[in-house]
């Protein structure tokens, strides 16, 4: 890995916003799920919430979600698993939703740990879902249409997030607020994909990343990697 790509992953990690999130309820079209999380990654987001159709769906869907390895895609057996995980992390729960009270997205404190629940693209969110929301939301149109895309939506939500977030500071954090074992897992998966392939398929153990980008192991460990005919100075 070379020192540009380190910085890169290392201010991308300190950038991340642990109280924002995106939770998913029977979202099943794998492109608009690959959209809402690439997304997520591209706003500073780490995990992302998902409750998926059905099990004939769920691998689809979750192989979509997977293919952006900085976002973690956190799968709820039910919507009411998911806003409870959320609101036991401090978080207000917005639905994208059409009502009486439903107020303007802009309208909303993104400051404040916020999930933002995004439904199915036929139906929407269910009134399961609605019920557990603290707030309904809208995205104001003056067209012949009466809804957007899901991913289409989600993106405009997460970008007004960002932009009160980048004016209150939020993204100028120096150091990363994950723990040091998700820390080390990044960096060593984003720097040296193949190794990390490698030793996944050997079922040997991470090597610990060292302040300069580095990967540092014992000679047994190198020995075991160079078995499969990786060398140890694969760069990125």
């Amino acid at each position: 890995m070379n020192e540009q790509r380190f910085a890169r992953i290392t201010e991308m990690l300190a950038r991340r916003q642990h109280d924002l999130t995106v939770c998913m309820e029977q979202v099943h079209k794998p492109h608009n799920v690959a959209a809402v999380v690439r997304t997520a990654d591209a706003v500073g987001i780490h995990h992302v919430h998902a409750v998926w159709p059905s099990d004939r769906m769920r691998t689809a869907v979750s192989s979509s979600a997977g293919s952006n390895s900085w976002v973690n895609v956190i799968t709820h057996r039910s919507i009411g698993d998911a806003v409870t995980a959320v609101k036991a992390q401090g978080m207000q729960v917005l639905a994208t939703h059409l009502s009486d009270n439903a107020v303007d997205f802009r309208d909303i404190d993104y400051t404040r740990p916020t999930c933002i629940l995004m439904g199915q693209e036929k139906t929407g969110i269910t009134q399961e879902a609605l019920a557990l929301a603290d707030q309904d939301i809208i995205i104001p149109m003056v067209g012949m249409v009466q809804s957007l895309n899901v991913s289409v939506a989600s993106a405009l939500i997460l970008y007004e997030a960002q932009r009160q977030r980048q004016n209150a500071g939020m993204y100028q954090r120096q150091h990363c607020l994950l723990d040091e074992a998700e820390q080390q897992r990044l960096l060593f998966e984003g720097g040296y994909p193949v190794l990390a392939r490698v030793a996944r398929q050997k079922g040997l153990p991470y090597p610990w990343i060292n302040a300069q980008g580095e990967p540092e192991a014992d000679e047994q460990w190198w020995a075991a990697m160079q078995a499969t005919g990786h060398s140890r100075k694969q760069k990125k």
